[in-house]
């Protein structure tokens, strides 16, 4: 897959930002006693901005795979490192106080194994709080595929199965994590979010889910690709009364704090 758009990924930032902030609201650590907080899958760095901002005296740490994002990250927040790391492998050289993970964790497989790993990864008492899209059954993520799975897109885009990582669901996290954990909380939230046009949704997603689709394709199929699934997209989400269309978008937040 081609390098991330730090561009396209923030022209939603806002959105993109709320459960962000909203994960980090159920992290119930004294600010003042965190030493060392790492944000995984920083992205152009607007979580990372809300860990600096909450605990400032803390050394906060920014992880990403793609150098592009890490440089969009770097120009935003000088105060704070980064690191270029595939979170499959990453490991700590100190134990974080907190590992925060926004919309990052659905690009990495083997749950089972990952996320035991990152708990354990924590300093006693220290917090692991995910949040990930869980929309794979939304029409914007039913859509990608079933376009994807015709002529003439079917053979450059190849299968399409493993790039999302399949969720377990809050029933298949909270068991696995429950037995480890000294806390546990799981809640999913399907936010609604107004866009203005077809083409606003599908700029949405070209920044995130739709990527790896758009990536395989040569110039003239993108384009065709492109146009048969705002077509759909269209139809998918009607016009509301105020003429603008209504996303809805689901997410999964798991924070889990480690035993003392």
């Amino acid at each position: 897959m081609l390098d991330w758009n730090p561009a396209l990924y923030s022209r939603f930032e806002d959105e993109r930002t709320r459960p962000a902030r909203d994960l980090l609201a159920r992290v119930a650590l004294d600010a003042a006693a965190v030493q060392n907080v790492v944000d995984l899958g920083c992205g152009p760095g607007n979580s990372t901005e809300l860990l600096v901002e909450r605990f400032r005296q803390a050394r906060v740490t920014g992880t990403d795979n793609s150098e592009a994002m890490l440089a969009s990250a770097r120009e935003r927040l000088p105060q704070a490192r980064f690191e270029l790391s595939d979170i499959a492998t990453w490991a700590p050289q100190t134990a974080p106080d907190l590992i925060y993970a926004n919309a990052a964790l659905q690009w990495v497989p083997a749950h089972e194994t990952l996320l035991p790993r990152l708990l354990n990864a924590l300093a006693p008492g220290g917090v692991l709080a995910i949040q990930m899209p869980d929309n794979r059954d939304e029409p914007t993520h039913r859509l990608m595929r079933e376009v994807a799975a015709e002529a003439p897109w079917a053979e450059a885009i190849g299968d399409f199965s493993r790039f999302r990582t399949e969720l377990l669901g809050l029933d298949g996290y909270y068991n696995l994590l429950a037995p480890l954990a000294a806390h546990l909380d799981v809640w999913r939230t399907a936010y609604q979010h107004p866009m203005d046009t077809p083409r606003a949704i599908v700029d949405w997603v070209r920044g995130t889910g739709l990527k790896p689709f758009v990536d395989r394709l040569p110039a003239d199929l993108q384009a065709s690709y492109l146009a048969e699934y705002e077509r759909r997209v269209d139809i998918a989400y009607p016009v509301r009364t105020d003429g603008r269309r209504l996303l809805a978008f689901p997410r999964l937040f798991i924070v889990a704090q480690r035993k003392p």
